[in-house]
């Protein structure tokens, strides 16, 4: 049987409506410049979003070859104001780009760290945690918020069988850690990105191991036999966050194509 599906055009400010409801501004943190970044969002339609980590002169390249007017980006282009848009350096490279060619830029930040379901919780997902919570909860107008998150395994593994999982769960060549836990691990406590500014609250809650993107030299000492520390890289830590925009974005306003960027923005490598 043929179905007649009629067609209905999004707007931009749409889809950024939705995926605000999900991570509300308000969830950043107070450094953060989560949100619009460039472009008017009023009567433009969305042609395609592409959701990314990073935005970089090949990211906005990518969704002009795509056909996509709307980025959706985790980490924000624009941190600091830019005194002159020039070619002296990246950004202000993808601001013109981005605003000579009318595409959209749009980054879910520490709002979508801190979401409910948000990225640390994907983290969580993807090693098959159970019983994950916030590792810090807190309430910010009125929506349940929070740093980190902490789950458990059905079942106990090794230090070492641990490290190998987390490692092949998220591509990582390499982790760094201390030395290994001569104990089981079960209870894991997760911060993407630069999170180690919560291994306390890790040791607190009682984890056996932490996991994050990148940790300060200092912060590894004196944990030995304590929690075991794992540490996998900035963009490995957080590579997934484009999957729950892509599912907010597909449920909340189907008419929109959405693609995962094929582009790669990880600057770090291990040789």
């Amino acid at each position: 049987m043929q179905r007649n599906f009629i067609h209905t055009s999004v707007k931009i400010k749409e889809v950024i409506s939705a995926l605000e409801q999900f991570a509300p501004l308000p969830l950043q943190e107070g450094w953060d410049n989560a949100g619009l970044q460039i472009g008017l969002t009023e009567a433009e339609e969305v042609s395609g979003a592409l959701l990314c980590l990073d935005v970089d002169e090949r990211i906005i390249d990518e969704a002009m070859a795509k056909g996509c007017n709307m980025i959706v980006s985790h980490h924000p282009l624009l941190f600091k104001g830019l005194k002159r848009i020039s070619s002296d350096n990246y950004v202000a490279r993808c601001v013109a780009k981005a605003i000579k060619n009318d595409i959209t830029i749009v980054s879910m930040h520490t709002n979508l760290d801190n979401a409910k379901g948000g990225v640390n919780y994907r983290i969580a997902k993807k090693l098959g945690l159970q019983n994950v919570a916030f590792l810090n909860p807190r309430m910010v107008e009125g929506t349940e918020c929070g740093s980190g998150t902490i789950g458990e395994f059905d079942t106990p593994m090794t230090a070492g069988d641990f490290i190998e999982k987390v490692k092949a769960t998220f591509g990582a060549r390499c982790a760094m850690t201390n030395e290994l836990l001569q104990r089981p691990i079960k209870r894991v406590a997760i911060c993407g990105g630069a999170g180690d500014f919560m291994i306390d609250d890790a040791i607190r809650q009682g984890a056996d191991a932490f996991i994050t993107g990148e940790m300060h030299y200092h912060v590894y000492f004196a944990h030995e036999q304590e929690i075991q520390i794992c540490v996998i890289g900035h963009y490995e830590s957080e590579q997934y966050t484009s999957e729950i925009l892509q599912e907010v974005i597909n449920r909340e306003c189907p008419g929109v194509k959405t693609f995962v960027a094929e582009h790669v923005t990880n600057p770090i490598t291990c040789m």
